[in-house]
Parts: C-alpha cells; sequence; structure tokens
C-alpha cells in the first residue's frame, strides 16, 4: 500500500497534506504527519482522517514518498534522526528553501533518491507553481510519484538544479509582485472615486480572470492583450502610462533581484 509521510504540519506541509488527500493521490489512512507542535498535529490529522506519528522516525518508517516540510535550519535535523532507518527505495522530496540536493543527500544513506523542490503559497488553495529538481539516483518513477504529489497542489516543472534559483525569483517569490499589484490596482480604483471594496473586489477578480484565461485557452498573453486593445480606445491609453512607467522592466528587475538573493542566501 503505498503511504506517505510529512514531517512539518505548517502551511506548507498541511497544504500538501490536503492537496493529496483531496485529489485523491493518497488515501486518509495512506498519510502520516509528524509536527512538534502536538495540538496543530492533533487538529491537522483529526480534519483530514490522516495518522499522527509520535515522532519523525516513526512517520518515516514504512513510507514510500517522504516529504520534508519543515524550514531550512532544521533540514539536517530532521535528516539525521530518520537517516538510520531509510532504505534505497524510500524517496525523499524536499521543499526547504535553498537546501541543495548535495546538502541532503550528505545526511541520507548512499544512494538514497532525493528531490528538492520549491513550491510557492498558492499549494495552499490548490492553485501553487512549484518548480523541481532531481538527484543522481532518482528515476522515472520517483519523478512521476513526487509530480503527483506536487499537481495536487497547482501545476509543476522540472528543471535543472542551476535553475532552482530562477524558480524562487519568479514563482516563490512571485505572489507577492502580483499582491502587490492588485494593492496598486486597488488604490487605482480609488483615486477615480471607487469604494475601496468595491476596488479590491474588481481588481483581484480582474487578475484571477486573466490568470485564468491565459492558462486555460493557452494563448500567448499578448494575443489575449491585443482582444481588449481597441485603437485609440482605453485600454491603449492605460498600457501607454503602464509602458511609460516601465511596469516590463519593473518586473523583469524584481525577478533578477530575488534570483540574485537566493543564490546568495545558498
Amino acid at each position: 500500500m503505498p503511504h506517505l509521510a510529512i514531517i512539518g504540519g505548517g502551511a506548507m506541509g498541511s497544504a500538501f497534506a490536503k492537496g493529496v488527500i483531496g485529489a485523491g493521490v493518497y488515501k486518509p489512512g495512506e498519510v502520516t504527519i509528524a509536527d512538534v507542535d502536538a495540538d496543530r498535529l492533533k487538529q491537522l490529522t483529526k480534519e483530514l482522517g490522516a495518522k499522527a506519528a509520535p515522532d519523525n522516525k516513526a512517520a518515516a518508517r514504512g513510507a514510500d514518498v517522504i516529504l520534508i516540510a519543515v524550514k531550512p535550519g532544521y533540514v539536517k535535523q530532521v535528516l539525521g534522526e530518520i537517516a538510520g532507518d531509510l532504505s534505497c527505495d524510500q524517496l525523499i522530496v524536499s521543499i526547504a528553501a535553498g537546501v541543495k540536493l548535495d546538502t541532503i543527500a550528505s545526511c541520507l544513506p548512499k544512494g538514497t533518491p532525493v528531490i528538492r523542490a520549491m513550491p510557492n503559497t498558492p499549494c495552499r488553495i490548490g492553485a501553487g507553481a512549484t518548480g523541481f529538481c532531481r538527484g543522481e539516483a532518482v528515476n522515472q518513477s520517483h519523478v512521476q510519484a513526487a509530480k503527483r504529489i506536487f499537481d495536487a497542489v497547482g501545476v509543476a516543472h522540472q528543471v535543472p538544479e542551476q535553475l532552482m534559483n530562477a524558480v524562487t525569483g519568479l514563482s516563490g517569490s512571485g505572489p507577492a509582485y502580483v499582491y502587490l499589484i492588485i494593492e496598486a490596482l486597488s488604490d487605482a480604483g480609488v483615486r477615480v472615486g471607487l469604494p475601496r471594496n468595491i476596488a479590491l473586489d474588481l481588481a483581484a477578480q480582474t487578475v484571477l480572470g486573466a490568470a485564468r484565461m491565459v492558462v486555460e485557452e493557452k494563448d500567448h498573453p499578448a494575443r489575449l492583450k491585443d482582444q481588449v486593445t481597441s485603437p485609440g480606445g482605453t485600454t491603449i491609453a492605460g498600457i501607454d502610462a503602464l509602458e511609460h512607467a516601465g511596469i516590463r522592466s519593473a518586473l523583469i528587475e524584481a525577478v533578477k533581484a530575488a534570483t540574485n538573493r537566493a543564490e546568495e542566501l545558498g
């Protein structure tokens, strides 16, 4: 019987637990969660019908996939606790930001398959974006197992490890850029006379709807933009103002800056 162990029941760990159970990737009884906060663990497992483990070693024992969902500073400690009981057919998946494959592998028995991933916070509502890379011992069945987990909370793409900082700069930090855009659009709506609650609702729904059209219609955003941009109309006037203010350059520089910072922290 397949079994998933999640070590760390915080925001991201719980998001993955809810995602895989909700999507039917794992049955509730096939998921075991370990967390240092006993009250949080009790509440989460009761809500999901998952199993609660008394410690990390117990959670990992017998699991096909072990998801490491703790803060980066605790990864080595957790891996050290479970390493002695691992077998070479158990897959380790780490979502700890910035912790490299070599670092993870150095804490584990030689030949342990390891996947490193960078999800983002919209995973909490099943709309996440995840980039992941694979270690040397990972085979295609491991990739498929990990991707089923990632796809349960959004979309996922495999990249070489040297591009993981770029994933961090784009989709990892990206939600904050979009929140800033929504806030600015809302402020703009207030500036031209709309009540705050209406301006915010319209701004957020506009961003959501536009993103869904890109994803669902699978058309280039430039073509979708052109569909609402009439000659001499209101939209082209707004785009002209955005281009004059350097919106493209600002977003590109934001992703570059975040990518560079991820490299520094790594």
